[in-house]
C-alpha cells in the first residue's frame, strides 16, 4: 500500500523549502503524484477590496502582484523537484485563499503537506488558522511539518496516539503507507481507564492485530500519567526519539471560528517533529 498523490503548499514563506522538499522525498519513497498547489489570494482580495475601489485599479495592482508571488514560489517548487528526483509532478495556480483552497485541492490527494503556523513569518502569520482549517475542512490527512528544523527522514521511528475515536482511526489509516515502511511504530493508549472507550483487558491490542496485519511492525504501550495528553505525547516524541507523531485532529468549524481540542491544540502549538493528523 502506498500513497499515489500527495499535495504540497506552494508559497514565499520562510518555511516553504523545507516543506517542498519533504513533500517531494515523500513523493519518491512513495512512488507517488506530486501536486504543489499556490493560492494567489484573488478571491480574498475581491471580497475585501471591490466595495472600497469601484475603478478595479487598486485592486487589479494586487491581483497582479499576488499572481506574480504565486507563480514565483512556483517555480522554486519546479527546481526542488527536479533536483529531488520527482518522477510524475505538477503545479497548479489556484484563485482562491491558501485555507480554502487547499482544503479543496486536497480532496484529490491522498495526503497533504503544509507547515506549523508561524506568527513570526510574515506569510505565515497573515494565515494563522491554515493548519487547523485545512485538517478540519479537507477529509484528508495532513502531514504538519514543524517551523523548525529540516526532515530528511520522515516515518523511521513512529509514535501512533489512540484512543478508540474514529478521529484516530482516520488519521491511522491516512497513515498506513508512512507506518508500513516504518523502521519501528509504537501505538500508545494514555489512561485507558479515564477515556470513555472500552479498551478491553488489554488496552491496544485490537489495533495492534490490526497494523500488525497491515504487516506494520508494532509495539503497544500503555500510559498511565498525570500529565495532559498533549505534554504527555510531547514528551514521548523526545523519549522514544520519533521522527513522526500520528493522532487525530479534535475540533470543531464554525465558519472561520475553529474550536479545538486541548491536545490538538497543543500540538499544533508546540510540535517537535512531523505530525500526521486527521479529523
Amino acid at each position: 500500500m502506498s500513497y499515489t498523490s500527495i499535495l504540497v503548499h506552494v508559497d514565499h514563506s520562510s518555511h516553504a523549502h523545507a516543506r517542498m522538499t519533504a513533500a517531494a522525498q515523500l513523493a519518491v519513497d512513495q512512488n507517488a503524484h506530486l501536486a504543489g498547489v499556490a493560492m494567489n489570494g484573488i478571491a480574498r482580495y475581491i471580497y475585501q477590496d471591490v466595495a472600497m475601489d469601484p475603478t478595479g485599479m487598486i485592486l487589479s495592482s494586487l491581483m497582479d502582484a499576488a499572481d506574480e508571488a504565486a507563480k514565483g514560489a512556483t517555480k522554486v517548487f519546479d527546481s526542488i523537484v527536479g533536483n529531488v528526483g520527482v518522477s510524475s509532478y505538477e503545479t497548479r495556480l489556484v484563485n482562491e485563499d491558501p485555507a480554502s483552497g487547499l482544503a479543496l485541492q486536497a480532496r484529490y490527494a491522498d495526503l497533504v503537506v503544509i507547515s506549523q503556523s508561524d506568527r513570526d513569518d510574515p506569510v505565515s502569520s497573515a494565515i494563522s488558522d491554515l493548519p487547523e482549517y485545512v485538517m478540519l475542512n479537507s477529509g484528508r490527512p495532513v502531514l504538519l511539518l514543524p517551523r523548525v528544523g529540516k526532515f530528511e527522514r520522515i516515518g523511521g521511528q513512529v509514535l501512533v496516539a489512540w484512543d478508540g475515536s474514529v478521529e484516530a482511526t482516520h488519521a491511522l489509516t491516512g497513515a498506513l503507507p508512512l507506518l508500513q515502511k516504518a523502521q519501528a511504530v509504537t501505538v500508545v493508549v494514555i489512561n485507558p481507564a479515564s477515556q470513555s472507550y472500552d479498551h478491553g483487558e488489554q488496552p491496544g491490542a485490537d489495533i495492534g492485530l490490526y497494523l500488525a496485519r497491515h504487516g506494520v511492525k508494532v509495539e503497544v504501550r500503555v500510559e498511565n500519567t498525570s500529565l495532559d495528553i498533549g505534554n504527555a505525547l510531547l514528551s514521548l516524541v523526545a523519549d522514544l526519539n520519533v521522527d513522526l507523531l500520528v493522532m487525530g485532529g479534535y475540533g470543531h468549524t464554525r465558519f472561520r471560528e475553529l474550536l479545538l481540542g486541548g491536545a490538538t491544540r497543543s500540538i499544533l502549538d508546540a510540535m517537535t517533529v512531523p505530525v500526521l493528523m486527521a479529523h
